[in-house]
């Protein structure tokens, strides 16, 4: 090969590798400083979405260090670790927010953010994700309506299992004539989400002082 293809070849390949080494450190200090502000962002985020399902009221610790792993469970639909908030008054566990998904919503999984209080009552329910069909099936989401909030301060306790179930199937719950899929798939979600809490209450008070 002559020279000068060669010197030239060179010359093209140092070049590249100047400008990826420097497009590298580019993105690397944009990185570095947004990283910072976008965390913050992140977790302002969350804790408004915490507010609106367990009153600040309730706790006195911080949300978001008190935290419990939950491994992949059948009764939360968790397929990855997933982590659940713990609410605490003078450090004692007075609450929890759990993550679960209902895997059988009519257009795909549901994820939904769960609040429940120390006696097993239900703080709150608030849907994370969802590719229910627009203008049918998202009422389930509290910005299209207030129907998750029929899940406000029920429990195990206070309602038996086979009431668990939207009123079509002979259970409690009210639901839109024409989407009855949806709100079936999230009615089942949380009552799991209340019969994991009821299982798992030690370990998830296991985190007390």
């Amino acid at each position: 090969m002559p020279k000068e293809i060669l010197k030239h070849a060179s010359k093209t390949a140092l070049t590249l590798i100047a400008f990826a080494f420097v497009g590298t450190a580019m993105l690397a200090f944009v990185f570095d400083k947004t990283k910072a502000p976008i965390e913050a962002s992140e977790k302002e985020a969350r804790l408004a979405l915490f507010k609106q399902i367990l009153p600040t009221s309730a706790y006195d610790n911080d949300l978001l260090k008190e935290t419990v792993q939950i491994a992949p469970n059948e009764q939360l639909g968790n397929r990855q670790i997933t982590i659940a908030n713990i609410a605490k008054i003078n450090d004692k566990t007075a609450g929890v927010i759990l993550e679960a998904i209902a895997h059988d919503g009519y257009s795909g999984d549901i994820k939904l953010l769960i609040a429940i209080r120390a006696d097993s009552s239900i703080s709150g329910v608030r849907v994370l994700a969802h590719k229910e069909t627009p203008g049918l099936g998202d009422y389930i989401d509290i910005a299209h309506g207030e129907w998750i909030k029929l899940f406000n301060d029920e429990s195990v306790n206070k309602t038996p299992a086979a009431q668990w179930l939207v009123k079509k199937d002979g259970g409690k719950f009210d639901y839109m004539v024409g989407a009855t899929i949806t709100p079936r798939a999230v009615v089942k979600a949380v009552f799991k989400a209340t019969q994991f809490f009821e299982a798992n209450k030690q370990k998830l008070f296991a985190v007390e002082k």
